[in-house]
């Protein structure tokens, strides 16, 4: 079949990747446009761009999906089917030009977590369980049939990094699955559950601000959904410090009950003990963190650093 390909981060690299290696024809892909990036702000191309220009795969990149020049550029291309993996919204005068439709490969259990940032979102909750989920697209987001679906537990210490790139995987091979089931005219979809539907909805940066009246394995679960980007944070000694990794002290003696006071105390701040800070209820040791404007440390290092004492206050 012919395919178009539709996609941005290196979460869609995986199943572009299958998609080549397959007896598809890949006949254009469609990219964001390129962005400033780093502290010069140079211009730079998506990761999905870099693939097609070693690869020489034919690449657009509109500003506007909307615009006749584009929908004409789509249409000259003759796609049997189009393949979205981490892009943007589509108009419906886009989607539906081929004829086989348009398919999407969204990282949750739809219609648990639709929205823009499911696989962060389940670990913030303290899920133990996501997936992956290949559906035709309609007018509303992330409400089509779906085709396939595949479950994936959660690791207890496992990152949004980590996570992203074991589903990217598992989504690629579900997508290549769907595609094969759609050339051979043998898909069968069900309709969503639309009592079990929940939302992921994009991050903003007062998300990722701890704060410590908090239990500590919910401030665990927030560290763990935004490493490695875009970190969850506090404050030390008035400037941001981000925190990639901690784990939660298990001790009896503290569990008893919740705490009332002093959330954000620092309990330990040594080489033998680390540095350990109160929560509303147990305690949470911070293992990878990051000072404003610096590199990311481990506990040790910060410590040989930074005049961090019991008794010193985060947030």
């Amino acid at each position: 079949m012919r395919i178009v390909f539709m996609g941005t981060p290196e979460f869609a690299l995986p199943s572009l990747e299958a998609l080549v290696r397959s007896e598809h024809e890949v006949v254009g892909v469609v990219t964001q446009p390129d962005r400033p990036k780093g502290r010069r702000r140079k211009l730079s191309p998506t990761p999905v761009k870099e693939y097609c220009l070693k690869n020489n795969l034919l690449v657009l990149t509109p500003e506007n999906l909307k615009s006749d020049d584009f929908v004409i550029q789509l249409k000259d291309l003759k796609p049997d089917l189009a393949l979205v993996v981490a892009f943007r919204i589509l108009p419906e005068k886009v989607f539906s030009i081929p004829p086989k439709g348009t398919i999407n490969l969204h990282p949750s259990l739809l219609p648990k977590y639709r929205g823009a940032a499911p696989i962060n979102w389940a670990i913030i909750n303290g899920e133990t369980k996501t997936g992956i989920t290949t559906f035709f697209i309609r007018k509303r987001v992330d409400t089509g049939n779906i085709i396939l679906q595949r479950e994936v537990d959660i690791a207890p210490d496992e990152s949004f990094g980590e996570l992203s790139k074991r589903l990217a995987l598992i989504g690629a091979d579900l997508l290549i699955e769907t595609v094969e089931l759609i050339e051979k005219g043998e898909v069968k979809t069900f309709t969503q559950d639309e009592t079990q539907a929940t939302s992921a909805p994009k991050l903003t940066p007062d998300i990722g601000k701890i704060e410590w009246s908090r239990k500590a394995e919910e401030i665990k679960n927030l560290i763990r959904g935004l490493s490695p980007l875009p970190g969850a944070y506090t404050f030390f000694e008035g400037k941001r410090l981000k925190i990639f990794r901690a784990e939660v002290i298990e001790d009896q003696e503290i569990d008893r009950k919740d705490v009332t006071q002093g959330f954000g105390e620092v309990t330990s701040a040594d080489k033998n003990q680390g540095i350990v800070v109160k929560t509303k209820r147990k305690e949470l040791k911070l293992l990878l963190l990051q000072p404003e404007g610096k590199k990311k440390v481990t506990a040790d290092e910060f410590l040989r650093g930074y005049r961090i004492k019991v008794g010193d206050k985060l947030g």
